[in-house]
């Protein structure tokens, strides 16, 4: 569909046309018409895959309305799993998305701008703000962002592994106190559970994990 892009200086506006998009990472890819005498800026891409705890960075936006914003943090951890931030849709669960935790300010509007580095580089997108709280926020890993465009361009589309389960690894300890738990529940009979493997805890319905007779 066609939307109206704005440039940093609040007053260029240009018609663009949103080409892809990903309703999962909530990215798009949006075809711009700059004006014939005007050369757009680009933005450095950096990488997300070396970043550590402790690292500076620097979140851009317009929070609020208010347009080029600028706040100042850390990198507080990395490999945030969609689990771990509460988000339980079935899209969501379906994701392996990892997110950059962090301490920098990041409030309604300065989603889907960069997330920077100390070299200028951008290494996230901002998308999540913890409800209630200060001083934790969330980015898409650039890394991941790249993978995602990609994908957009070959394939109109993400393409996502998906099984439709839910499992836990074996081992001595998870076995006995999931045989403890079931044999109190009078769910199991005098067959133990292995010390070793998978156990399948959840299968979604119509799921390709439930269509190839898998269950729980």
């Amino acid at each position: 569909g066609g939307v109206t892009v704005t440039l940093s200086d609040g007053l260029t506006q240009l018609k663009g046309t949103v080409e892809h998009s990903d309703p999962m990472t909530d990215i798009s890819i949006v075809r711009v018409q700059p004006q014939p005498d005007r050369k757009l800026p680009v933005a450095r891409l950096g990488t997300s895959a070396h970043l550590r705890p402790g690292e500076f960075v620097v979140a851009m936006g317009a929070p609020l309305g208010l347009t080029n914003s600028v706040s100042i943090g850390i990198v507080s951890a990395v490999e945030r799993t969609s689990s771990q931030l509460g988000l339980r849709s079935l899209q969501a669960a379906r994701s392996t998305t990892a997110y950059i935790q962090t301490d920098a300010a990041i409030n309604s509007g300065n989603s889907g701008g960069p997330l920077i580095n100390i070299d200028g580089e951008v290494i996230g997108v901002n998308t999540i703000k913890a409800m209630g709280m200060d001083g934790i926020a969330f980015a898409l890993p650039i890394d991941e962002v790249k993978r995602v465009v990609s994908q957009l361009r070959q394939h109109g589309r993400v393409l996502r592994p998906y099984l439709g389960l839910r499992f836990v690894q074996l081992n001595e300890k998870v076995s006995k106190e999931l045989n403890n738990r079931e044999r109190d529940a009078g769910k199991r009979g005098s067959e133990d559970l292995p010390s070793s493997g998978l156990y399948v805890i959840h299968v979604s319905p119509s799921s390709p994990a439930h269509r190839a007779g898998v269950v729980a």
